[in-house]
């Protein structure tokens, strides 16, 4: 799933939202690159198939069906891989959603949903694996934000206030978590070709609107993502915490 080859055979990769889009495209790539990986997702289905593809690729891979909005199913997923892994080295959190809204039409609904999903449940992930890494006195957490951590875009009022959430509290982790080795990071993607945004895609006007504002005049691939993770969470980015690394093709250098 990516060109980039990192070598991280021996560590434990957990992956929220990893049944599908971005995170099953990470989680095979961390399985490639060694890593043994745990993949976490509300969807059986998607994760039986995410777990079969990694199998047929040689690699190591556990699934847990796990509601991301519940902390107790969190807390009891990381003490079990934790408890049978012995470690846990990376988190990579991709689970997330939108509901497109105008911003005088949201719903408290669907405020709160995206809300629960992308704000509280990565939070809690975060805490969870890194309460283990505390411990362990290592690890590397990686959030999936979006370039739209940063920028506005139409019918995204609740899904920017949640992104941009993300890439906040990231700091602060980053740096209550530095003496303990832990590096906390947030990838930003624009727009990618992923189950998700496939439908959004059909509408030719919306498509090309989003093309004209990426400098590089594509849909980013979930290949432009996984490398960036897999650099994350290498030894290469040792020394890289508290940081956003924006993959948007340029929509926000312009």
């Amino acid at each position: 799933m990516s060109d980039l080859k990192v070598d991280l055979t021996g560590k434990v990769a957990v992956v929220t939202g990893g049944g599908n889009g971005i995170g099953r495209a990470c989680g095979i790539a961390f399985a490639q690159s060694g890593a043994a990986v745990a993949l976490a997702d509300l969807s059986e289905e998607a994760l039986t198939s995410a777990k079969q593809e990694i199998e047929a690729l040689g690699g190591q891979c556990i699934t847990y069906v796990c509601d991301v909005t519940n902390k107790k199913q969190i807390d009891d997923m990381m003490d079990h891989i934790y408890d049978t892994q012995g470690h846990i080295d990376i988190l990579l959190n991709s689970a997330g959603i939108n509901i497109q809204q105008v911003a005088h039409e949201v719903t408290e609904e669907a405020w709160d949903k995206i809300m629960n999903v992308n704000v509280k449940g990565t939070f809690f992930c975060c805490q969870a694996a890194g309460k283990k890494m505390m411990e362990q006195r290592y690890g590397k957490i990686i959030n999936v934000g979006s370039a739209m951590s940063v920028v506005g875009y139409v019918k995204r009022a609740a899904y920017c206030a949640s992104k941009g959430a993300v890439a906040q509290f990231s700091k602060v982790l980053a740096g209550e978590w530095a003496p303990y080795n832990i590096t906390v990071n947030t990838v930003a993607p624009t727009f990618i070709n992923t189950p998700f945004t496939e439908p959004m895609f059909k509408d030719a006007e919306f498509k090309a609107d989003v093309e004209s504002r990426i400098l590089l005049n594509r849909i980013g691939e979930v290949r432009d993502v996984t490398g960036t993770v897999l650099y994350l969470a290498s030894s290469a980015a040792d020394f890289v915490t508290g940081s956003m690394v924006m993959v948007d093709g340029g929509w926000t250098a312009w």
